[in-house]
């Protein structure tokens, strides 16, 4: 059997798709991968479908071992680097990972969350449609839970053939302020908050994982008290709890809430959200239901063209290639007189 042997992770490695979709009314989360553009890429690299479960690293990369044969494998997100047996595979390709070889994945750089995809994805069982790891309930995951130094991820051998490609197109522009739409209860605070909650700046605290991001900023003042009765929450619902500071809920929130939310991070930007650190500061905007839906659009449309913005790797980019290819083909003297033509 191909496997790929985990030696070392950060304690918040999971396996993640696109999420757990459907079960919501029985009180699952649909969790699922923080940066769904990013976990789309690095499938295009491998030729998987853009929702196939990867790896998702929060923050610490690993080291990663094949076993029983090569691994056609990618990295995307965050600005985490990709080494094979030390030697650096270019941002944005694929590496094979030869039978017996360790691939190597940095920390984050530039953001939280990093994914690896394997070509044909993991040979894991799902559950509920998913192989999401919802650490609260325990649903999907390998074994029931995150990946662990010394877990053996099974994969499909049959699809580890294919030559490296590389991603040629352009990176989602990241936006300076974090679209919204306001609501649905935004009658719940006073012109005041809401004011403050669009003019100013917020700090993402520690105090944020995968359900959700509390805010550090001014106090946002309820109008009508700070419960409502329970209703439904789905991804990028901003909560705003009595001490008036607001949470962000992610992927693996709950499906039901008893605090007024004052806006909703609309779909677009909730990829760029996810990768901000603690202490980064933020900044909303609201906008219509218009430009919520084109954004939407607009995203869905390059993930579809991710295909087409592959080329075939000729060769490695090695410093050895690179030494041994003769890349000058000849001088000029720019100060020598020019010699009439014959």
């Amino acid at each position: 059997m191909t496997e790929l042997v985990v030696k070392t992770c950060g304690p918040m490695t999971t396996l993640q798709d696109r999420g757990r979709l459907g079960y919501q009314r029985f009180g699952v989360s649909p969790s699922g991968a923080m940066d769904k553009r990013s976990l789309a890429l690095t499938n295009a690299l491998v030729g998987n479908a853009p929702e196939t479960a990867a790896l998702e690293f929060m923050n610490l990369g690993g080291t990663l071992a094949a076993s029983g044969g090569d691994l056609r494998i990618a990295l995307a997100g965050a600005g985490a680097t990709l080494r094979i047996e030390g030697t650096a595979i270019p941002p944005h390709t694929t590496a094979i990972l030869r039978d017996g070889e360790t691939a190597e994945i940095g920390h984050a750089r530039t953001g939280t969350f990093a994914y690896l995809a394997v070509a044909g994805g993991f040979a894991i069982a799902p559950q509920l449609g998913s192989l999401s790891f919802h650490p609260r309930s325990k649903l999907g995951g390998h074994n029931g839970g995150s990946i662990q130094p010394g877990d053996r991820l099974p994969c499909r051998a049959e699809a580890q053939e294919g030559a490296p490609v590389h991603f040629t197109g352009d990176l989602p522009q990241l936006p300076d302020t974090i679209r919204v739409m306001l609501g649905p209860q935004d009658d719940y605070f006073t012109e005041d908050a809401i004011r403050l909650f669009l003019e100013s700046e917020f700090t993402i605290t520690p105090q944020a994982d995968r359900m959700g991001f509390q805010l550090s900023g001014p106090k946002l003042d309820h109008a009508k008290g700070f419960n409502i009765v329970s209703d439904g929450i789905v991804d990028g619902h901003i909560q705003v709890p009595g001490a008036g500071h607001p949470i962000v809920l992610m992927r693996d929130r709950q499906t039901t809430g008893g605090y007024p939310k004052i806006a909703t991070v609309i779909s677009a930007d909730l990829d760029h959200f996810a990768q901000l650190r603690p202490g980064s500061p933020v900044r909303f905007r609201a906008v219509s239901r218009e430009e919520a839906v084109a954004a939407a659009r607009e995203a869905k449309a390059w993930i579809a063209a991710l295909p087409d913005a592959l080329i075939p790797v000729r060769f490695a980019l090695t410093t050895e290639h690179l030494l041994s290819t003769n890349l000058i083909g000849g001088t000029v003297n720019a100060l020598a007189p020019k010699v009439a033509d014959a």
